[in-house]
């Protein structure tokens, strides 16, 4: 009620802005850049609260009738021309050399800053603003490529977004049949790793007893789940994901569940991209699920692998011989995972393959390549096991042959994992991982793993 109250206070305010600017409504033809950009000096130069507001309000209508040109023109002129103020800067910088102390110092800081950096601010105080902006940066990241010159505009913006967003601002809640509409149709809508076909799935995957969903929202965007986690709770840890979906399961009681398994974790808006909420997401939903549930003693994922396929295929180090790549020809056949034969000859190159992935492979800039792997090692969790055929989803199977992995949060290790990995890369795993990277057991490929 009191961010209805605030909102409903701003858009007063900003309609009377209006009436004062002499704009009663916003404009609804095509728009050009440099109007924009004359509106945008006008909203920086002013201190009036109800015209200020009202002139940002308008900056953010006129936005959204601009073309696809007309916005890469305006983020190039913000980018180009909103920059320091030169004057104002070099007498800073004059200052310092002068005599430096501490307020010189403070005046240097604020020198230096963007001139777009307010005016982002200011456009933050319109109704609606913190939305707006969000899906402004998504426009942004757009335009990006090939575009280099917009980068400082960029960092601009997330380093506003990610002091608008930090987690003191989120607020944690539990998503099940009894939430509003709107919301739980933006559950099904934002899944991004396993989707959700209709209402009926959705249910399946919130309403029973042993089915838990949780997001962060932020009081701006109070309707908007910015990230969200699907949770199962199991007795023991999974391997693949179709019995965790299977629409005719017998629900866990809770009172024999053992293992919490984040299986799906989907970020919702494109324009927060680079500002974390994953780490505290999941820190807090175990927090949240120990409370609830003491006899836990597992907190896992089953995560998939999605550029696993890729890099086989494609990078110049996959330690493969010419049979082996004769023998992945036939990933082709969709129906290679029903032959026994097939799939265990596959599984001799591809497990350890998948070991090597994880514990050698790394990008030209040092990197693990997988995204999903680099969210949970860099939170502290432990690449546990490597699961064969895990997800035979046609997405699965396309991208990763069905190769799923567990990553393991164990709560006495995570701090001492996140070290090892954010200072010396070193990814934490267990021995089965590691045996499967020397080859024990299986077919030892021609070319050693070391």
């Amino acid at each position: 009620m009191a961010n209805a109250f605030f909102s409903d206070l701003l858009s007063t305010i900003s309609e009377r802005g209006r009436v004062l600017l002499g704009r009663a409504s916003p404009a609804n033809d095509k728009q050009d850049a440099s109007e924009l950009l004359e509106l945008c000096e006008a909203l920086l130069s002013g201190r009036g609260e109800a015209s200020g507001t009202a002139m940002a309000r308008e900056v953010l209508d006129r936005y959204h009738h601009l073309d696809t040109a007309g916005r890469l023109s305006f983020f190039q002129t913000l980018a180009r021309d909103f920059g320091p103020d030169h004057a104002k800067l070099a007498q800073a910088i004059e200052s310092w050399r002068a005599k430096a102390n501490g307020d010189d110092a403070s005046d240097l800081h604020f020198a230096s800053e963007p001139r777009r950096q307010e005016l982002i601010r200011r456009l933050n105080r319109a109704p609606g603003g913190t939305g707006e902006l969000v899906s402004i940066r998504s426009d942004l990241l757009s335009l990006m490529k090939g575009n280099k010159d917009l980068a400082a505009l960029d960092r601009d913006v997330v380093h506003l977004l990610s002091s608008w967003f930090n987690r003191g601002f989120l607020v944690l809640r539990r998503i099940d049949w009894s939430s509003p509409a709107n919301i739980l149709e933006k559950i099904i809508r934002y899944e991004a790793v396993h989707e959700i076909r209709d209402w009926d799935d959705l249910r399946r995957r919130i309403d029973p007893i042993d089915r838990r969903c949780y997001a962060f929202f932020h009081p701006a965007l109070a309707d908007e789940p910015l990230i969200f986690v699907e949770v199962a709770l199991t007795e023991a840890i999974p391997g693949a994901i179709a019995p965790l979906l299977a629409e005719e399961r017998e629900p866990v009681p809770v009172e024999k569940a053992r293992t919490a398994v984040f299986y799906s974790i989907s970020n919702t808006q494109r324009g927060l991209g680079g500002i974390s909420f994953g780490s505290f997401l999941i820190k807090q939903v175990v927090e949240e699920l120990r409370r609830e549930l003491p006899k836990l003693d597992n907190f896992v994922t089953l995560s998939p692998v999605p550029g696993f396929m890729q890099w086989v295929k494609q990078a110049d180090d996959v330690p493969l011989t010419d049979e082996d790549r004769q023998l992945l020809e036939s990933l082709g056949k969709p129906d290679w995972p029903e032959n026994a034969e097939l799939a265990t000859q596959l599984r001799a190159v591809l497990e350890p393959l998948a070991a090597y992935y994880f514990l050698k492979a790394r990008t030209p800039k040092g990197r693990l390549i997988d995204s999903v792997a680099r969210f949970h090692l860099g939170n502290g969790a432990r690449l546990e096991r490597i699961n064969w055929l895990g997800d035979l989803s046609p997405k699965g199977l396309r991208e990763s042959a069905g190769v799923m992995v567990n990553y393991l949060y164990r709560l006495d290790d995570i701090e001492k994992n996140h070290e090892a990995y954010a200072n010396n890369g070193d990814v934490i795993a267990s021995s089965a991982v590691k045996k499967l990277l020397k080859g024990e057991g299986r077919r030892l490929l021609d070319m050693r793993l070391s």
